[in-house]
């Protein structure tokens, strides 16, 4: 790998060498770097891109990481990976995708994850998108998650992206049988033209499955996000699904947060708020020495973390 990738891959997975555990990396649609270990195995699919991920029941405290980096103009690519979590096993998988495009094609990341999350599992699951270089042509990533999850079974996903991408459409579904509970944290920042949507959809099909869907946002210059998030109460249940979003300057903001009850005990809720910096923050900042973006840039990165 050369520096760029070295770079992105930094960015996307906060690795400067190789990482201890299993992983694979793939840079410009190869493999760069593979390794299992006695309980988790990581195989190329033989009929379309991607790997299978294999966690033996009872695994605990070990990582896997697969980084994904294009650093070639006009690279476009679908993966397919699937994460197969065995049974009482506590797990922290880290993905996310890295693009450097400085030419004048279109770059495209599409990854397809799904997750068979088996009973009494516990998996931690962070995705982290990056985008950067001058050129012309976008940097385009479209996600889509599926997650299946067993009896009592705990999930909770950081999906984050706040810099560089032009263009993302995030698809997650997720399925949960009795006593599953997913939590979703999603930290989104557009600038420019950009337009980013979120999608979710999560069925809690099993007595006392949960949910809690939250995203926080911040739309700047010219960009556009979608937030659309679906819970259905399909038993005795608990869901909640949040938008929590900061506009500035000619930016837009969509929340179409939507809760669908199929069972008397279904217990749903769901809030969205959208709004500018107040003006107190600024001025209690400034007073502290800072110019009006500086206090803005503290306001954000607070609001983010």
């Amino acid at each position: 790998m050369d520096e760029i990738q070295k770079r992105i891959l930094t960015e996307v997975a906060g690795l400067h060498d190789v990482p201890e555990g299993a992983f694979n990396i793939r840079a410009n649609g190869e493999s760069a770097a593979r390794n299992s270990t006695a309980n988790i195995e990581i195989t190329s699919k033989t009929d379309v891109s991607g790997i299978d991920i294999r966690i033996k029941p009872g695994t605990k405290n070990e990582s896997v990481h697969i980084p994904v980096v294009l650093s070639k103009s006009g690279l476009k690519e679908a993966v397919y990976n699937d994460f197969y979590v065995g049974e009482g096993s506590d797990v922290v998988i880290v993905a996310g995708c890295g693009i450097h495009n400085c030419g004048v094609q279109d770059s495209e990341h599409d990854g397809i994850h799904r997750f068979f999350i088996e009973k009494n599992a516990r998996v931690k699951y962070v995705e982290k998108h990056y985008g950067e270089g001058d050129g012309r042509a976008k940097r385009i990533l479209n996600p889509v998650t599926e997650v299946y999850m067993d009896e009592n079974s705990y999930m909770v996903m950081e999906m984050v992206q706040i810099k560089g991408v032009d263009s993302t459409e995030r698809v997650t579904v997720a399925e949960l049988a009795a006593g599953a509970d997913l939590v979703v944290k999603e930290r989104l920042m557009t600038h420019g033209d950009q337009v980013a949507t979120s999608v979710y959809t999560v069925s809690l099909n099993g007595d006392g499955s949960s949910a809690d869907v939250v995203s926080r946002s911040v739309a700047r210059d010219r960009s556009y996000q979608k937030f659309d998030a679906t819970i259905k109460g399909n038993a005795k249940c608990k869901g909640h699904t949040e938008c929590d979003s900061i506009i500035m300057d000619s930016g837009r903001i969509l929340a179409v947060p939507s809760l669908e009850a199929n069972n008397i005990d279904a217990q749903l809720i769901h809030e969205a708020a959208i709004g500018k910096i107040a003006g107190e923050q600024l001025i209690k900042l400034m007073t502290l020495g800072l110019d009006e973006h500086e206090a803005e840039e503290q306001i954000i990165n607070g609001f983010l973390k």
